[in-house]
């Protein structure tokens, strides 16, 4: 049986930003795809968009995730699995910040 992809209708954001430390973009690629977006995933907080600043004075990167509901995030940001994974993302990135924002659709930066 075909397993078929969640489906949810996104009402929060949680963005997150920073630079990747430049001696660990390896490691640092794995641990995102391989643990800290599946992760979230598990705890009902899907990644939507990715974005590189190519010029300018902002942060490397941001990533956006969206949640259902505000209190699906909160518990995520609340529990000791999340404390573990930002921890092990901190060793890879500097400048890092976190925001949670109503959503809308489209690209929406904003400033910690």
């Amino acid at each position: 049986m075909e397993e078929r992809p969640e489906v949810i209708i996104p009402r929060f954001k949680l963005v997150v930003s920073y630079d990747i430390a430049v001696p660990t973009h390896e490691s640092y690629y794995q641990f995102i795809l391989g643990e800290l977006v599946p992760a979230m995933q598990e705890m009902g907080v899907y990644m939507i968009e990715a974005w590189h600043t190519a010029y300018g004075e902002y942060p490397l990167r941001m990533a956006t995730f969206v949640a259902e509901d505000y209190s699906t995030i909160q518990r995520m940001l609340e529990s000791d699995r999340w404390n573990a994974l930002e921890n092990e993302l901190l060793t890879y990135v500097r400048n890092y910040s976190r925001k949670i924002v109503a959503y809308r659709q489209g690209f929406q930066f904003v400033r910690s």
